[in-house]
């Protein structure tokens, strides 16, 4: 087919040459062998679909045999379906609801007969009580039937059939009232031979009777009349021993009362470890709470009786007024400004004119003897609290043990919130401060105290004086009775009140009396403060630094006792969980802050010291150890001088001189000190010396710029090394360090010029004390000259 003169499908678009547009020979002859080219490619590309269609029609013969015989099989499960399994799909879920009416049945079946053996066991047991309850009358066996029939429904028994098969003439009515009739008549039977034992004092027949009360399904009664019989027993022995005291002085004297309150709770805590296995094994667990519970009002009763026979018999309320009224006016006219004129310092037990009067209107000796049975009670309480806490805990819980509300809220919790532990604390407050004051009133120094380096002391240091270890004794028992307690609530008000107490009143004493009584002071200016000042001032400070120790030891011995000790670790006295962490955290920061405030005060102590009595003396002794030194001198003119003082020969012009009598003055300055002062403050005191005496040095060596030779400057590293160690001999080496800086000084003054060269390339390690301008002006104080 042609259109237009072309050949439909062989004309090119894409500018080929074509037959038909061609113009030479050449032309036609190229177009048409790309024609054959494309024929060859045509013909390949037919051939391969003819060879493929050959395979595709063999596939689909396969296909076709295949459905034919998925027809076939097709059609024969359709009739299996339609016939076979049809059927036994219908015979399948007959089979399965038969078996369902089956297991119906039999559990109907099984149901009926369990309500009929119910039944029967119900009549022999309604027959059993009855017969049992009559002429027999045995009562366990009455109430083991009775047992027996609480563990029946009470569906059945309430129910017809058992209405119409229990009931017989001799027993017509219906079982549950049969029942109930006999439980109501046995437990009245049961109270009162519960009660005729008891006072015929039978424990056998008591203990017979009170494992009845379960069988007859009245626990609560037999936990209510055997609570009533042992709250008996503990009101009877607490009458007892509450009137052993009367008709002499043992009510008066020690600690009855205090006695009388353990026995009651030993007591109470004896009949429930006693006690307890019954009651848990004929009631069940947990029913020994109930009588516990029972005993706590008839703990209540005793202990408030015998709390307010204590308190009236050792007038609590009065010694709480007296207590209240008392105006400690020695300790607030001791801090009133001191009177002009007065000289001195007058025995500070010196009392007032009428000041006896109001020392005796309380009877310290009453008060103490007071809080020791206070004590003695609040930790039998605090034992008596812990043993019901865990009795009436219950460990499946699984939470921490509490106190129980009925102990919480009883009437004697609020007696001894009252009567001991309100008391304790105003009486421990007023007992202390009392005890602080009457220490200073007595207040005495050290005997025979003197600066003189020769005179023998009649005292063995440390030195202070008697108020410290009266008042430290002090701090000690009211700490251990607080402790004794047991009561964190307590803890927490007594100790930051002695901590208050201590750093008012006896800081602030000792303070006074080191302002006003005994500061150092020259009475003419240049001269030195009295002798007896002086001393007074340092036992003073001794004081401070003593109390503190005490205080350290005694908080110690509390937080980490160690093997042996006589006080018990405070986790066996607060065993609950978190106080005893409580308890250390306060009693670290009472002795924290006693520290920081004494440590405040010896600071201030020492400064005073060192300002008015050792630094007045520095001057003096440094320029005497240096007098007449002339570090100019050849080492012939030192030759020429030794020999007009018929001294050894001395090539090197190097001598002791210096070091003799620094240390002849350095001894008569800080020995008479040291040995009075305690050795924390002495060493204190001496760092403060050392610091200001190193500087007094240095600021001395630079006075030398220019005045200084070769020879000089070897004799003057030499004194300066000597006085060096006179200071350090026999104290901390650390105070070496400070004359770090004169020594570098001395060092540099006698390199030779490779050392200095090395110094200055290496940076200066070696004089790291001194700043580059400082090791330049050092080098260059030495005038070179002729030997």
């Amino acid at each position: 087919m042609t259109t237009n003169g072309h050949v439909s499908g062989f004309d090119h678009d894409d500018g080929s040459t074509s037959v038909y547009n061609a113009k030479s020979v050449s032309e036609i002859r190229a177009a048409l062998a790309e024609l054959h080219n494309k024929e060859a490619v045509v013909t390949s590309q037919l051939d391969t679909l003819v060879n493929a269609q050959k395979d595709l029609q063999r596939e689909l013969g396969r296909l076709d045999l295949f459905r034919a015989n998925a027809t076939t099989q097709a059609s024969k499960v359709r009739a299996v379906s339609n016939g076979m399994l049809s059927d036994a799909a219908e015979n399948a879920k007959r089979i399965s609801n038969s078996v369902k009416r089956l297991d119906l049945e039999q559990e109907r079946l099984k149901a009926t007969l369990t309500v009929v053996e119910q039944v029967g066991e119900l009549k022999a047991c309604v027959l059993g009580v009855s017969g049992s309850m009559g002429a027999a009358q045995d009562w366990e066996t009455a109430a083991s039937y009775l047992s027996r029939a609480s563990k029946i429904p009470a569906a059945v028994i309430n129910g017809p059939f058992a209405a119409r098969i229990v009931p017989t003439a001799e027993v017509p009515d219906a079982p549950a009232v049969t029942l109930e009739n006999a439980s109501e008549s046995l437990c009245g039977l049961f109270l009162r031979e519960f009660d005729k034992a008891v006072k015929e004092n039978d424990g056998a027949t008591i203990t017979r009777f009170f494992k009845l009360f379960p069988l007859i399904n009245r626990s609560d009664v037999g936990l209510d009349v055997y609570g009533r019989y042992v709250c008996q027993g503990v009101a009877a022995r607490a009458r007892t021993n509450l009137n052993a005291g009367t008709g002499g002085n043992q009510s008066k004297d020690g600690f009855f009362y205090a006695n009388a309150m353990t026995k009651l709770f030993e007591h109470i805590a004896q009949i429930i470890e006693g006690h307890g296995g019954l009651v848990e094994r004929h009631y069940g667990p947990g029913k020994m709470a109930r009588v516990v519970e029972r005993l706590q009002v008839e703990a209540d009763l005793q202990g408030g009786i015998i709390l307010d026979t204590w308190a009236d018999e050792r007038r609590i309320d009065r010694q709480l007024t007296d207590i209240k009224s008392y105006a400690f006016t020695f300790l607030v006219q001791s801090f009133m400004p001191a009177q002009r004129g007065s000289t001195g310092t007058p025995r500070a037990g010196s009392p007032a004119p009428g000041r006896s009067s109001e020392d005796d209107s309380v009877d310290m000796k009453q008060v103490d003897a007071v809080l020791n049975e206070m004590t003695s009670m609040l930790s039998k309480w605090s034992l008596y609290t812990r043993f019901i806490t865990e009795k009436c805990h219950d460990p499946a819980a699984g939470d921490e043990p509490s106190v129980p509300a009925f102990l919480l809220n009883s009437s004697l919790m609020r007696k001894v919130q009252d009567r001991l532990l309100t008391p304790f604390n105003i009486m421990t407050t007023f007992f202390f401060r009392r005890s602080v004051e009457k220490a200073f009133q007595l207040d005495e120094q050290p005997p025979d105290l003197s600066l003189n380096p020769h005179k023998r002391f009649n005292s063995n240091p440390p030195h202070v004086t008697s108020a410290i270890e009266d008042i430290m004794y002090i701090v000690n028992k009211v700490l251990q009775q607080s402790l004794a307690t047991s009561q964190k609530q307590l803890i927490s008000n007594v100790i930051p009140t002695l901590g208050r107490i201590l750093g008012s009143d006896f800081i602030g004493m000792e303070q006074r009396k080191m302002r006003d009584e005994s500061y150092p002071k020259a009475a003419i200016q240049g001269q030195l403060p009295p002798e007896s000042t002086i001393v007074s001032f340092l036992v003073l400070v001794n004081n401070l630094d003593v109390a503190r120790d005490y205080v350290d030891q005694i908080a110690r011995a509390r937080l980490e006792p160690a093997a042996g000790s006589p006080h018990r670790p405070l986790d066996e006295l607060f065993p609950v969980p978190g106080e005893a962490e409580a308890v250390a955290m306060t009693l670290t920061a009472f002795c924290g802050v006693f520290s920081e405030k004494t440590n405040e005060l010896i600071s201030d102590g020492v400064n005073v010291i060192f300002h008015n009595v050792m630094k007045p003396r520095l001057r003096p002794i440094l320029m005497d150890a240096f007098r007449d030194t002339d570090y100019q001198l050849t080492r012939e003119q030192l030759q020429e001088l030794a020999q007009e003082m018929d001294a050894a020969d001395d090539t090197e012009g190097i001598s002791d001189e210096v070091r003799m009598r620094f240390q002849l003055g350095w001894d008569a300055l800080t020995k008479p000190i040291g040995r009075l002062m305690t050795e924390r403050t002495f060493d204190q005191l001496l760092t403060t010396v050392v610091t200001y005496l190193s500087k007094m040095i240095e600021k001395r060596l630079w006075t030398y710029q220019g005045r200084v030779n070769d020879v000089g400057a070897a004799r003057l590293e030499h004194d300066i090394n000597e006085i060096v160690k006179v200071v350090v001999k026999g104290q901390k080496y650390s105070f070496r360090e400070s004359f770090l800086r004169c020594s570098q000084i001395c060092m540099i003054m006698n390199m030779d010029e490779e050392e200095w060269e090395e110094l200055q390339n290496s940076g200066g390690d070696v004089a790291d004390k001194l700043k580059l301008e400082e090791r330049v002006r050092a080098r260059n104080m030495v005038v070179n000259g002729a030997d």
